[in-house]
């Protein structure tokens, strides 16, 4: 039996509506004498990033430990720290393109909602960006405790959407996180770009 058309949107912060210059971090690493790549295999590494993911750290913590782990490729504790902290002033880029998908879907009757891993600097960040207001809700993980692809995430955003399961249509860049919402019962679709926008909107029917 085919399924009901989604009223409720769930899409993915970084990767989706926001976007990240990997020219940045670079330069920030030729700036300080770092390899190639360290900042974000250091600030990447699970056991790093799982605990601000889930709220058991806060994103300053995290930064901090981000940089301790750095030290030893620098030699310098206040080295480690300027490299981390000038990397961490930038706070990526609105993909327009999704945000205006994400006002055609709000004025044509769907209710949207940010679902993402992030850290508590979020709220901050959506308004450095000028994002604030423009979701009817933001799911993050390090708020309910609970990161995707776990289903109880995906349990926890359609209980914030108001929404059951069968009527979210969730859209994410990495495959672990559209799998665990199609386990989660959730209609899902990998992210490739904006491209992908006239399939969803005739998947949303708005």
């Amino acid at each position: 039996m085919a399924r009901e058309r989604a009223t409720a949107l769930l899409v993915d912060f970084d990767g989706v509506l926001r976007r990240w210059d990997p020219a940045v971090a670079a330069g920030v690493e030729r700036e300080h004498g770092l390899s190639s790549g360290v900042l974000g295999e250091i600030a990447m590494s699970w056991g790093l990033l799982q605990p601000v993911l889930t709220g058991r750290v806060s994103h300053a913590e995290w930064v901090s430990s981000v940089a301790d782990a750095l030290t030893p490729s620098v030699g310098d504790p206040a080295r480690a720290r300027a490299a981390v902290q000038e990397w961490q002033r930038y706070r990526g880029e609105v993909v327009p393109e999704v945000l205006a998908f994400i006002r055609e879907a709000r004025a044509g009757g769907i209710r949207v909602g940010l679902g993402t891993n992030a850290t508590d600097l979020l709220d901050a960040d959506l308004a450095a960006l000028e994002l604030t207001g423009e979701l009817d809700v933001v799911v993050n993980s390090s708020a309910i405790g609970v990161h995707k692809p776990a289903r109880e995430y995906f349990q926890a955003a359609c209980v914030v959407l108001e929404t059951p399961p069968d009527r979210v249509l969730f859209v994410d860049d990495e495959d672990r996180a559209v799998s665990g919402a199609r386990v989660a019962g959730l209609s899902a679709y990998r992210w490739t770009g904006p491209a992908d926008l006239r399939y969803l909107r005739a998947a949303l029917a708005f």
